[in-house]
């Protein structure tokens, strides 16, 4: 299964619309995230961008999950990348303890 980065660009304001949405759209990150599907998801400091990093078959398939995101009808635009190479300190082995 490849990897892919999807950028997110949000509303430059939010309206009751979207605000109302958040706490439906977090509930399907999270089960997103227990499944495996996303494996992080951040939003920048200024609420303009958020990246997610998923696992999909194709940017096909990923794209048919981020269309089912609860807020995916505010974003003004949605950019799929597959990765070669990801890395993080979540996937390595824990360091050990000589406690």
């Amino acid at each position: 299964m490849a990897k892919f980065v999807v950028t997110l660009h949000l509303p430059e304001s939010f309206d009751e619309d979207f605000i109302a949405l958040i706490p439906r759209h977090r509930a399907f990150i999270s089960r997103l995230i227990e499944e495996n599907v996303i494996e992080s998801y951040a939003i920048s400091a200024d609420r303009i961008r958020g990246w997610v990093t998923m696992n999909g078959q194709n940017a096909t398939n990923v794209r048919s999950i981020v269309e089912q995101f609860p807020l995916y009808r505010f974003l003004r635009k949605v950019e799929i990348d597959e990765l070669f190479v990801f890395d993080s300190i979540a996937s390595r082995f824990p360091h050990i303890s000589l406690n």
